[in-house]
């Protein structure tokens, strides 16, 4: 086994994090500092599950507790691959640097959950992650620990391109079907919801998983109820928390407020960047709707509408969604009303289940393809949200789903 790569994984972790979820994390001196570092601390102004709190009134965990997770976890991950052979293909400044990754995955990631991620004209949270990582303060300490910051950049931002097949192979160990982003975010985010669903036996995860220096980590198919369980606990927690109808309808408050000072000019996208929950309502203080999420006084669901694909492709447009909202209104007398499109969301495993030399779809799993594309299209439901002031009127407008239909 190799020796350098044994001493990155051992040497020096010695500084203790307490974590809710898995007890004491351990880092080196050098890569704690990273968390003391101001984009870091940013994280922890930034909740997780953004309004979930208002649902779930636990949810108050931030990205900087996940963060650490995630950190935790993928140390974890790769001290299992190491034993199994990995390190013959890993370097020393190549396992600091894909540590470093996991600890700092989220830093350019908008606030208010996912509210901002499909908003035009912004860039993706990996690829403003990788602007930081490139750039001090973070650039010298991510250096300091060992690590090489354009390594570590381009572990997170996969649009850097990259051919050294190191990188490729820490990229799919970050981004995959048993990543440790998955598997802190599902379990963390169930404990701190009070809900039962998201929790996943990491240990034994883990121990099962065989390094593939161009997959990243195989599968054999004892792990196959374990990604069976990933996959209908993913389900369960988009159906119950993420897409709850509450949280679906204070997330489209906020991406209508956005949407308008984007396009009418009152905010330009760089000022979206590196805000924390706090900086994002100062930045919308003068917009009612972002002030009526601060207080928690939600829009109404008026009316949900099975997702049809090609039909509903066009309101993908920002512009276009606009225009049938101020239609829709206008149709059934009421002064503002959102159409809540749901963002595409992925239930694909893309793992290769060792023993029966075969992919996970095609695998002993009864999670086949159209399984997974009926929990899909289970979930993706088109909302309508008005004012509560106006929910009285959808009782008197039983042609309001016809009218919808007609102006699409």
């Amino acid at each position: 086994m190799n020796k350098t790569i044994i001493n990155a994984l051992t040497e020096g972790f010695t500084h203790p994090v307490r974590d809710v979820l898995w007890g004491h994390v351990y880092m080196t001196e050098k890569m704690s500092l990273l968390t003391e570092s101001a984009p870091f601390k940013k994280l922890t102004r930034i909740f997780q599950l953004g309004p979930v709190f208002h649902v779930y009134p636990g949810a108050t965990h931030t990205r900087a507790s996940h963060s650490i997770g995630v950190y935790h976890l993928g140390f974890r991950l790769l001290q299992n691959l190491v034993e199994k052979g990995a390190s013959d293909w890993l370097s020393y400044q190549g396992v600091k640097s894909f540590l470093a990754a996991c600890l700092l995955h989220d830093l350019g990631h908008f606030p208010y959950t996912h509210s901002l991620k499909d908003l035009p004209l912004l860039a993706d949270h990996e690829t403003l992650t990788g602007k930081i990582i490139m750039e001090d303060p973070m650039k010298n300490l991510v250096g300091a620990a060992g690590a090489d910051p354009s390594m570590t950049a381009a572990i997170v931002d996969k649009d850097i391109p990259q051919t050294d097949s190191e990188v490729l192979f820490y990229r799919k160990l970050l981004s995959g079907a048993l990543d440790p982003d998955k598997l802190d975010y599902l379990n963390r985010d169930a404990r701190y919801c009070g809900v039962p669903y998201g929790a996943q036996d990491v240990d034994f995860i883990l121990s099962r998983l065989h390094p593939c220096k161009e997959r990243g980590a195989d599968i054999d198919s004892r792990l196959i109820p374990n990604v069976e369980s990933i996959l209908f606990s993913k389900y369960l927690m988009y159906r119950t928390v993420y897409w709850h109808k509450h949280v679906r309808s204070a997330t489209a408050m906020i991406k209508k407020t956005l949407i308008s000072g984007l396009e009418n000019g009152k905010i330009t996208p760089t000022e979206l960047y590196n805000l924390d929950d706090h900086s994002l309502f100062a930045l919308l203080k003068d917009s009612d709707l972002a002030q009526a999420v601060r207080e928690g006084l939600f829009f109404h669901t008026a009316l949900e509408i099975p997702y049809d694909q090609e039909k509903l492709k066009p309101l993908r447009d920002t512009k276009v969604r606009t225009r049938l909202e101020e239609r829709f209104a206008g149709e059934l007398g009421v002064e503002e009303l959102i159409i809540d499109l749901p963002e595409p969301a992925s239930f694909e495993t893309g793992l290769y289940v060792v023993d029966e030399k075969c992919g996970f779809s095609e695998s002993s799993s009864a999670f086949k393809t159209e399984m997974v594309n009926a929990f899909i299209q289970t979930l993706y439901t088109v909302r309508i949200f008005i004012d509560q002031k106006y929910k009285d009127i959808l009782k008197t407008n039983s042609k309001s789903y016809d009218i919808f239909n007609k102006l699409i």
